[in-house]
């Protein structure tokens, strides 16, 4: 019995189909982000701390 892969292109476009799968489900669940609350682009060393990551969690 020989096992078939399935080809290149079609791993491909699976791959494809599943990234624009998780975009669209994290698009469709995300809530915009608030410019009025969110810190200055360039606030890297200005002292200002970072609240909405993971690792600020203390």
């Amino acid at each position: 019995m020989k096992n078939v892969l399935p080809s290149r292109p079609t791993v491909a476009h699976l791959t494809l189909a599943l990234l624009a799968l998780i975009l669209f489900v994290d698009h469709a669940e995300s809530r915009p982000i608030n410019p009025y609350q969110a810190p200055a682009p360039v606030a890297l060393g200005s002292g200002q701390a970072p609240t909405a990551a993971h690792c600020t969690a203390l």
